[in-house]
């Protein structure tokens, strides 16, 4: 049987490749054709590894959120997500102090009060199904003692006025252009407390009527703190109940409305959380069971890509030490009162008092 040589290229662009030294059969050819190929970078390109979904790369803000700095959030449930992660790793937060708040108007109304510090009264509950409450307010600050429901409303106002002025980053989370307002004197209220949809009038905000709306108190605020930082994002919520074409319409008007108060505030950023799950994860299994909220894995996932784009790279061994201690407390010791047990919250005390002591900021 006859047999024929090939050597393999030597010079780079030849690398991989076989070098026919003399004539071959057409079998042999086909052969030699195949092995090249195969060898070749064509091969290469074509293995790479899929891509699932169109991951969204996001830029790190230039004045990313330190240890060093107060920071308060207001807006939807989704402020709440985020904002207790922050707590969770120790960071000075003061989150919804008067309760989730979904639409632009009520996110206003909050920033106002804030910055006037003018305390509620009487005249501002109502009572409804057994319970003293507000419609400046979530139902958590409802109670069934008047009293009650006044100093809890107003301990926390006196408590986040005086925060509002230390803060160095202020999150606005916008869940709906959607409000209901009172027919006898146009207040948009921040929540309806289940009475009835008779008792209000509904409508849609414009893009003109949001801008308006926020940018009085985001100025007031600027004037006073022109070093405040202000990140707005749109809750990743789907408020269905609005209806789904409306939903879409709902979201729209608040992206529009950020993009001009971006344009209009140089301190003022935008964080893509709703496209981080709309368009990013794109898929129902990162919603919870009434496919309207984002599951644990979704806001894990956005939580990453905040940590990543917002909060100070260089702190983040600082994060690693506080995510290990948060950890280790949330362990269950199963013999307390062993010499191991003893050994293992001494030394757990020792590192939050190191950390502490390197941080003042920090407060476990």
């Amino acid at each position: 049987m006859q047999r024929y040589n090939y050597v393999r290229g030597k010079r780079k662009e030849e690398r991989g490749k076989f070098k026919i030294l003399f004539f071959m059969s057409d079998l042999e050819v086909i052969r030699c054709l195949t092995i090249s190929y195969l060898s070749s970078d064509n091969l290469k390109k074509k293995s790479k590894k899929m891509k699932w979904h169109t991951e969204l790369s996001i830029v790190p803000i230039s004045n990313s959120i330190s240890y060093r700095h107060q920071i308060m959030a207001i807006g939807s449930c989704f402020t709440e997500n985020m904002g207790q992660k922050l707590r969770n790793l120790k960071y000075r937060i003061d989150i919804n102090p008067f309760g989730v708040q979904y639409n632009p108007a009520s996110v206003a109304q909050g920033l106002d009060r804030l910055l006037s510090g003018k305390a509620f009264d009487e005249s501002e509950l109502f009572f409804h199904q057994g319970l003293w409450q507000s419609f400046a307010h979530h139902g958590s600050f409802s109670n069934i003692d008047k009293e009650c429901c006044l100093l809890q409303i107003n301990s926390q106002l006196e408590t986040s006025h005086h925060c509002l002025f230390e803060t160095d980053f202020l999150l606005l989370t916008l869940g709906t252009a959607w409000v209901y307002a009172l027919p006898d004197n146009n207040m948009v209220v921040n929540n309806c407390h289940k009475m009835p949809a008779s008792h209000f009038k509904r409508f849609r905000m414009s893009v003109e009527e949001v801008v308006a709306v926020l940018e009085k108190p985001l100025k007031q605020l600027l004037e006073r703190k022109p070093n405040l930082n202000i990140l707005l994002t749109v809750s990743p919520i789907r408020h269905l109940k609005d209806g789904f074409h409306e939903n879409q319409l709902s979201k729209a008007t608040l992206l529009l409305a950020i993009e001009i108060l971006s344009e209009r505030f140089t301190n003022c950023l935008y964080f893509p959380a709703y496209e981080l799950l709309i368009d990013d994860l794109r898929d129902y299994r990162f919603y919870t069971s009434d496919l309207l909220h984002p599951n644990d894995s979704a806001i894990d996932y956005i939580w990453e890509k905040f940590e990543e784009s917002c909060l100070n790279s260089s702190e983040n061994t600082l994060r690693q030490e506080v995510k290990k201690i948060i950890q280790s407390a949330n362990h269950r010791l199963l013999n307390p009162d062993s010499e191991e047990s003893k050994l293992f919250l001494a030394a757990q005390l020792k590192k939050i008092a190191e950390l502490e002591a390197k941080w003042p900021e920090l407060k476990f």
